[in-house]
């Protein structure tokens, strides 16, 4: 049984910039970092989705996000009044 080989993360992104760059030919980078032709377009595609999504959530917010923010203020309320207690308590 053969096994697939794993590529890093690095190369990928090495190799699918040099696609979107058009640094040279399909074929021509292929050759260079020794894969094939379709493995090289499957990652720039990739690549350029990705892009698509990491722009296209810019306007978006989370609204858990939102919620966790109002706890941390309310929390930080709290133990500021309680700093304050503590500190009159011991200057009496």
């Amino acid at each position: 049984m053969v096994k697939r080989k794993q590529y890093s993360p690095e190369l990928k992104t090495k190799v699918a910039l040099a696609a979107i760059r058009g640094d040279g030919k399909i074929a021509e980078l292929a050759q260079k970092y020794g894969l094939h032709p379709n493995m090289i377009t499957k990652w720039k595609k990739e690549a350029v989705d990705g892009m698509k999504d990491s722009f296209g959530k810019k306007g978006k917010k989370d609204p858990g996000l939102e919620t966790e923010v109002k706890t941390l203020h309310a929390k930080i309320g709290e133990l500021v009044v309680e700093r304050d207690f503590l500190v009159k308590a011991f200057d009496q």
